[in-house]
């Protein structure tokens, strides 16, 4: 086990890689993979103490870009469920009334949305300060496509929510003295 760990801290050597890494990482969690970035970006002020904003900014741009690709995701979904939807309820029709083909076909539009949505709903965008929630946060902006609220804004809020989490985590973690990491690593290694 210690093996593969070295082999896993070795190939994602945030030094040798630098600021690309932070947004790749931070990118990836932000999609609804289980993945935090949150530790990478420590590791790597940590390291780089001189590179704490560009960091800051850099994971907050690769987070941001996952939570519009969540968005989009959203937003797709609910497009190919009510073309779904449509075709359905054409079909059906078609079938209850094939003696009538003459007759136009009337187009049913499906209900958009659940009424257990209506606090996003109304709420709208600035519910998206609380995408750097963990568990929630992602499903929070497919959410937001799903329910197809504006995407600048929606945007916009996003931002500011993880800003101010990378900025907050990352700032509180570099008060914790070293020698509080030292112990941790040291529980973690004697536990593998």
């Amino acid at each position: 086990m210690q093996a593969f760990i070295d082999w896993l801290f070795g190939t994602v050597a945030l030094p040798s890689v630098g600021l690309p890494a932070i947004f790749v990482v931070s990118l990836v969690s932000a999609t609804l993979l289980p993945l935090g970035s949150e530790p990478a970006v420590f590791g790597y002020i940590k390291l780089n103490p001189d590179m704490f904003w560009p960091a800051i900014l850099v994971a907050t741009v690769g987070n941001t870009v996952g939570g519009a690709i969540d968005w989009w995701l959203g937003y797709a979904a609910k497009l190919a469920l009510v073309r779904y939807r449509q075709r359905r309820q054409h079909l059906q029709h078609e079938r209850e009334h094939a003696e009538h083909r003459g007759h136009p076909v009337k187009k049913h539009k499906p209900k958009l949305d659940a009424k257990y949505f209506r606090w996003m709903r109304r709420l709208g965008p600035p519910t998206l300060l609380l995408s750097w929630l963990p568990a929630i946060g992602d499903p929070l902006c497919t959410l937001a496509g799903w329910l197809r609220l504006p995407f600048w804004p929606s945007l916009g809020y996003m931002a500011i929510g993880k800003f101010f989490r990378y900025l907050v985590m990352t700032a509180s973690l570099m008060w914790i003295p070293d020698s509080f990491w030292h112990g941790v690593g040291e529980a973690i290694r004697q536990w593998f």
